[in-house]
């Protein structure tokens, strides 16, 4: 379970927000809303330790997660906004390296396997600099099949998908909180999983 407690957050001379507080658990998903500016990606980022938490308390399993380290880190699989890809390597090359960054071997088969899975048959030795932005953000989503982390926290996963890749996020997104996983996902738009109802949290300006 995460709990998040009195959270505030602060960024230069303003405060986002503050007094936030709300719980997930296993097999369950929050749908995070609103307007741009309000502090969602803060927020997903203090969630996963890369941004200071201003005051209140992040727990994980009741532990505060700032005292867990490497524990917390295996267990969540976090997406920001950006893609975070190397434009110079290969489709096939970003996602062992990601993969081996987390301490998982992907060879070169498996992500091929992978990448196909997201759409992205044929294109396993381009480098990325030669996709769309869509098919970046899959080679991106294609992480999501080697995670082994029971907690997701996705922001704006379903920016520059087509129709087919949106189902297949879905789909995935359900498969993984059937198996007890748990997710925390931004979006602007309506998503719909099947057989999971969000808890929605939105965000208001303080």
């Amino acid at each position: 379970m995460l709990t998040v407690s009195d959270l505030a957050c602060v960024r230069g001379d303003r405060r986002l927000f503050a007094g936030l507080e709300f719980a997930i658990e296993a097999r369950n998903w929050i749908h995070l809303t609103g307007e741009n500016g309000v502090g969602k990606t803060s927020l997903m980022r203090m969630l996963v330790g890369l941004a200071p938490v201003e005051a209140g308390e992040i727990r994980w399993h009741g532990t505060p997660i700032r005292s867990l380290g490497d524990d917390y880190r295996r267990a969540v699989c976090y997406l920001g906004h950006h893609n975070a890809l190397k434009e110079e390597l290969t489709a096939r090359e970003n996602l062992c390296v990601g993969a081996a960054v987390s301490g998982i071997a992907l060879g070169d088969d498996a992500a091929d396997a992978l990448l196909a899975r997201v759409g992205l048959a044929g294109r396993e030795q381009l480098p990325v600099r030669f996709l769309s932005q869509g098919q970046k953000r899959r080679v991106a989503l294609a992480r999501l099949l080697w995670s082994e982390a029971p907690l997701w926290v996705l922001d704006e996963p379903f920016v520059a998908l087509d129709t087919a890749a949106v189902a297949w996020l879905a789909a995935t997104l359900a498969a993984h909180l059937a198996e007890g996983g748990m997710a925390i996902v931004t979006s602007h738009q309506e998503v719909t999983i099947a057989g999971n109802t969000a808890q929605q949290l939105r965000l208001v300006r303080s």
